[in-house]
């Protein structure tokens, strides 16, 4: 394995003028600008389509719409011209047409429209593709063009789409909304499941919402019938189930690469599901393949029977398990030529925040190789290039940065090359967040293309060529670039100063690194208050890149000094020092995050530490909680979603596998690791005035521990105040109420430091 590090430079040229006329970042601010999703490279690698979402604050809506751009950059420009949401733009094979999530309808279907290369624009009107009661999302071609395949959620036991509709609206329409569970994932993250399923349908490219296809349209054509399919028209238009049963295909994700793929032929499915009996205590889903076209008599991977005879599970092909690991396998993906299967797994079953590796396959032999072992990082995106090496995105200390992973085609399989080595050499000044990759060939040459976000600007497009395909692994290539600049206009008129990293000795006296953000107009011959940011995960990081949530430019920019931690846990230092946090969750991380605040108390006199506060999320709220009980050196705390008490948030979280893994097992089998560090259990202690912020649809860490923090709170008469979202989960995602969170965590932080 060798790898070829991209180090894309990010930076601003502004005028004199307005460097001038730069002002603080507001809130209103944050909700101007767009925000950019996953390159879409044309087939031509002309053009780069990509969906942006406004945000209307005073409507309470984000709206994406369709762009497009010039792969080596230009003006960007509205694909489709409508006011309908509408996402995940995917080129045709030919490049002819393309594809969309659109919501037109209610609920979301697939849309196609001609597509001329010549002009980057669409040509003619777009049509609907997908009618399925349901909805359709996450459309992908088969590499023949043929084909569609995307995802809907049904009901397991359902026989065809009418049984799917008539549920649905009798659930609807009943008066009576009691639910009734017999096992668990009765709710996940923000919903009730219904106990519906996600699953992959397949459908002709050529069918039309009206359920008439374009070649029948035609006078004297007859429409071809596709291999596997049924002989007339109308059946053929007809969605096909691809992985019937009571399992979710693709499982519960917060975004990120796509769970499933098409083989280069065609003719096979790649997906990820899992299919273990509990799954609310298993993280081990499992990549299968599936033919597309063949119709055989099988079963899909629920093998329990739940699907009656006779229904699209007793003819569907039968699915193939090829993954082996214990822990979670996902995001399939073949190489160009067919000849190999990669994928990311975790080792360790039960533990969501083990190293992503990257494996690969070579499917005629079967054999699975890690072509990783020798990297201490976590995989994140990949994509194959062409057929014998893959680009990777891993994080790195604070960074996301692109690595290229060189595979051999032997007898053997693949095979690592090379160790990585240490990549700290690499400084933060030239690194930011880069993912979603994508190539396309152009000229002779190919180009890789990835979204690239830092912590002074959201994410853009950029482009780096590689050069031709038979360039030596490792030789120079020229800079890579943005070809988007969507908010460059608003950025440019804004005061933010960059993120600055250091490092300290934190626990067990090993190197932490932490990072700063300085107020706008910054003095450093004045004092400022300190915003004090704790992370959630507890497994993720602080790092060069852009958040809407947890803003540390916005925090700064009423005044205050930013600093966060990644404390003992963190991702970005190699797994050893991610998995430390298990089972210690208020030890090495508790020591970091005042060893940190000790450090820059010391080593930065514009830090006024009598003016100082705590604010977390999940675990920064549990590790808020935590520093009620432990110390009184912050003026105030906020504590968003955080556990209060641990053996409580067993009993109503949705994803039993993370305390179990966490805390060693349930709390009747160890009790006394969950009330070591359950934040409850020191309420004697509790001084600081403290807000506490929970959302009603959080299924992840239940409102109960809110309501039970601000009412110890209160009975301790500790100055407090509780923002109650009904309408929010684990995240705070509405514009109007993103902006009341803002607003109130600013305002009690004021109380109580007083920002000048």
């Amino acid at each position: 394995m060798r790898i070829k590090f991209l180090l894309p430079i990010f930076f601003f040229v502004v005028s004199a003028f307005a460097q001038n006329a730069k002002h603080p970042f507001t809130f209103e601010d944050m909700m101007k600008l767009k925000r950019l999703d996953e390159p879409v490279p044309s087939p031509d690698g002309k053009w780069v389509a990509f969906s942006a979402t406004d945000v209307d604050l005073e409507a309470n809506t984000k709206i994406s719409h369709l762009w497009i751009v010039p792969a080596n950059g230009g003006e960007s420009k509205r694909l489709n011209e409508t006011a309908n949401h509408e996402e995940r733009p995917r080129f045709s094979p030919d490049g002819k047409k393309l594809i969309w999530t659109s919501k037109a309808t209610d609920p979301t279907q697939i849309w196609m429209c001609d597509f001329d290369s010549g002009s980057g624009a669409l040509v003619g009107k777009p049509h609907q593709v997908t009618t399925i009661s349901t909805g359709a999302d996450g459309g992908i071609w088969s590499p023949d063009g043929k084909n569609i395949v995307f995802v809907s959620v049904v009901y397991p036991d359902c026989r065809d789409d009418a049984c799917n509709k008539q549920r649905d609206e009798e659930l609807k329409k009943s008066k009576v909304k009691a639910k009734i569970f017999t096992r668990l994932f009765y709710r996940h993250w923000n919903s009730f499941t219904e106990f519906k399923r996600s699953h992959l349908f397949v459908q002709s490219a050529d069918a039309v919402a009206a359920g008439v296809s374009p070649a029948e349209a035609s006078p004297g054509k007859s429409p071809e019938v596709q291999p596997g399919t049924a002989g007339t028209t109308e059946e053929r238009n007809q969605p096909r189930d691809l992985t019937p049963g009571d399992h979710d295909v693709p499982p519960f994700h917060l975004g990120g690469q796509d769970q499933y793929a098409i083989s280069p032929d065609g003719q096979e499915v790649a997906y990820t599901s899992n299919i273990d009996e509990v799954e609310a205590t298993s993280t081990n889903s499992e990549i299968f393949t599936v033919s597309i076209s063949s119709m055989e008599a099988g079963v899909s991977p629920a093998t329990s029977g739940t699907t009656p005879p006779g229904t699209a599970a007793t003819t569907a092909p039968k699915p193939r398990k090829i993954s082996t690991s214990p822990g979670a396998d996902t995001t399939p993906l073949y190489s160009p030529d067919g000849k190999y299967l990669a994928w990311r797994s975790q080792a360790r079953a039960g533990f969501e925040a083990d190293k992503w590796r990257l494996l690969v396959q070579d499917r005629q032999s079967g054999k699975i190789e890690d072509v990783t072992s020798e990297f201490d990082r976590r995989i994140g995106s990949f994509v194959w290039y062409p057929n014998d090496s893959l680009f990777a995105s891993y994080e790195d200390h604070g960074r996301q940065l692109i690595a290229e992973i060189r595979v051999l085609k032997a007898t053997t399989g693949p095979r690592v090359l090379a160790n990585v080595g240490d990549k700290r050499k690499y400084t933060l000044e030239f690194t930011g967040h880069a993912d979603d990759l994508a190539l396309a060939k152009r000229d002779g040459n190919t180009f890789l293309f990835y979204s690239r976000a830092t912590a002074q600007a959201p994410a853009e497009i950029w482009q780096h060529n590689m050069g031709p395909d038979e360039a030596i692994v490792g030789d120079p290539a020229p800079t890579p670039r943005p070809i988007t600049h969507m908010n460059d206009a608003l950025l440019s008129q804004i005061d933010m100063q960059p993120l600055e990293s250091f490092t300290f000795k934190g626990a067990n006296d090993e190197e932490v690194q932490g990072f700063m953000v300085k107020p706008p107009g910054f003095d450093p011959n004045k004092q400022y208050p300190l915003k004090f940011l704790i992370h959630g995960g507890p497994q993720g990081a602080w790092g060069n890149d852009w958040t809407y949530r947890w803003n540390a430019e916005l925090f700064a920019a009423n005044g205050y000094v930013v600093v966060m931690i990644n404390f003992h846990g963190s991702t970005g230092y190699g797994q050893k020092f991610t998995d430390s946090i298990s089972g210690d969750w208020g030890g090495k991380p508790y020591v970091d995050l005042m060893k940190g605040l000790d450090f820059v108390e010391k080593t930065f006199p514009f830090i006024d530490k009598n003016h100082e506060a705590a604010l977390g999320a999940s675990y920064g709220g549990y590790m808020a909680n935590w520093l009620l009980g432990h110390t009184n050196r912050f003026k105030c705390i906020v504590s968003h979603d955080g556990t209060f008490n641990t053996e409580s948030a067993f009993g109503t979280t949705e994803e039993l596998w993370f305390p179990e893994w966490e805390f060693k097992g349930p709390p009747w089998k160890n009790r006394e690791l969950y009330r070591k560090f359950s934040p409850h259990l020191f309420a004697d202690k509790f001084k600081t005035p403290t807000l506490v912020i929970h959302g009603q649809l959080d299924y992840r860490l239940d409102v109960s521990n809110g309501f039970d923090l601000f009412t110890t709170l209160q009975t301790l008469k500790v100055p407090s105040k509780m923002l109650y979202f009904p309408d929010e989960g684990h995240w705070v995602l509405k514009p109007q109420n993103s902006r009341l969170w803002y607003k109130t965590v600013n305002d009690w932080v004021d109380q109580w430091c007083g920002a000048k």
